[in-house]
């Protein structure tokens, strides 16, 4: 229960800096109305549409109004692209979400295997190549491997487009750019979690006992790690729907980041407003999930929670 009241907490906080920070902007949504239609207005006009809207009103009464909206799914009209918010950031979000979990699946098909390996085959050439590419990939900024990659097999072998459509031939290279750093990182934390779990007692027990090493870490090396790995790759699912925003863009995706980029170039802030609550709601919902999925894989947090319902 703590924890879902701190989730809630957490979502207010968001709520509440985003409208803050959208009321200092040096314009508002009277002004940008008129702008979004080519029109120039007096100062008056200006005051007028600001009372019909209800700018005008002490900033918490402004507040209290557009959170209430927000709680009954209103999250306002985008004068920039000429519709209700929300109907625009459903309209996107399923394109995200195809990128989004297109590319996790890509994260967990080669750093799982690729972690194990280079666990089990520390010294040999290829992890040392391993090592280096790892290091590569994390160095590299994603908009300059994303340029890169649209050089290579866009314009000189012309194997991918340019502009990525619906097609999953257009998503491998937005893919292979969000998918790259993470494959890196999490290569690397498989690994140095695989050899903390070998030098542990209960492993060293297992192997006196003649179990074979594939059967070690199939049935106990990896439960373990995949146990502490699990909250990262929470965090990744975050990370990969509210950071494809520069991919996005790059690649003329029309997908969630692609369209606050917009809204923050012609300063549609309904849609910036909203875009940070998608945002946090997918950041929250997402934690809950892997704590809940932590303590079904751990039986000690089982263990925890169990007696603290019987305390209460």
């Amino acid at each position: 229960m703590k924890r879902i009241l701190s989730l809630f907490s957490v979502l207010f906080l968001v709520t509440l800096v985003t409208f803050i920070m959208t009321d200092l902007a040096p314009s508002d949504s009277a002004e940008m109305y008129y702008l979004s239609k080519g029109i120039t207005p007096s100062e008056e006009v200006l005051n007028e549409t600001r009372h019909e809207m209800g700018l005008d009103k002490n900033i918490v009464v402004r507040y209290v109004d557009w959170l209430n909206d927000f709680v009954h799914g209103d999250l306002g009209y985008s004068y920039h692209y000429g519709q209700d918010v929300n109907q625009q950031m459903l309209s996107k979000l399923p394109n995200t979400l195809k990128l989004a979990i297109f590319s996790f699946v890509v994260v967990l098909a080669f750093s799982i295997p690729l972690g194990i390996y280079s666990a089990t085959h520390r010294h040999s050439l290829i992890n040392s190549i391993l090592k280096n590419i790892a290091f590569l990939g994390l160095s590299l900024p994603n908009f300059w491997l994303a340029l890169l990659l649209i050089l290579l097999f866009s314009v000189k072998i012309q194997l991918f487009p340019v502009i990525s459509g619906s097609s999953l031939k257009g998503l491998v290279l937005p893919v292979c750019c969000l998918s790259f750093p993470l494959i890196c990182s999490y290569t690397r934390m498989i690994q140095n979690a695989i050899l903390e779990q070998l030098n542990q007692d209960y492993v060293i027990g297992l192997k006196a006992r003649g179990m074979k090493q594939s059967e070690i870490l199939l049935k106990h090396v990896l439960p373990h790690v995949f146990t502490t790995l699990s909250s990262l790759l929470g965090l990744s699912i975050g990370h990969l729907l509210g950071g494809t925003a520069i991919i996005e863009t790059i690649f003329s995706y029309q997908g969630l980041g692609n369209m606050v980029v917009e809204a923050i170039r012609y300063r549609d802030y309904p849609i910036i407003q909203a875009y940070a609550i998608y945002m946090a709601l997918i950041y929250v919902f997402v934690n809950l999930f892997v704590d809940i999925f932590q303590q079904v894989l751990n039986p000690r947090l089982r263990r925890r929670f169990n007696e603290k319902k019987v305390k209460n």
